[in-house]
């Protein structure tokens, strides 16, 4: 059985929330945009940006750890929490998950 990925409310990029199974081999950040949640991932998905920045709710403690450049990254994000992630580097999704979209981005303020 394939994994789910449960996406709390969101204001503007989930209002409903959303659940899907997990693709394998398809990073997080590339699974939202794939179910229509348009995530922001400025750098292109290479850990280079905090824009796809997630707070994992449930199955943080389930994932790979963080390696070195993607803490660095998460340093710099708006909203980091001690379950924070970036998408693009939760890959491939082996765990079921529960995951907030944070409300703000260093890129762009969301209302």
């Amino acid at each position: 059985m394939m994994p789910t990925i449960t996406v709390l409310p969101h204001d503007s990029l989930a209002p409903q929330g959303a659940s899907f199974e997990a693709s394998s081999g398809v990073s997080l950040c590339q699974q939202l945009l794939d179910h229509g949640i348009d995530i922001e991932h400025a750098c292109g998905m290479v850990a280079a940006c905090t824009t796809c920045h997630v707070i994992v709710r449930e199955g943080f403690n389930r994932l790979p750890m963080s390696g070195d450049e993607e803490d660095d990254m998460l340093d710099k994000a708006w909203g980091l929490t001690a379950n924070s992630r970036l998408s693009c580097q939760i890959n491939p999704v082996e765990v079921d998950l529960t995951i907030e979209l944070p409300r703000y981005t260093i890129n762009h303020a969301r209302e």
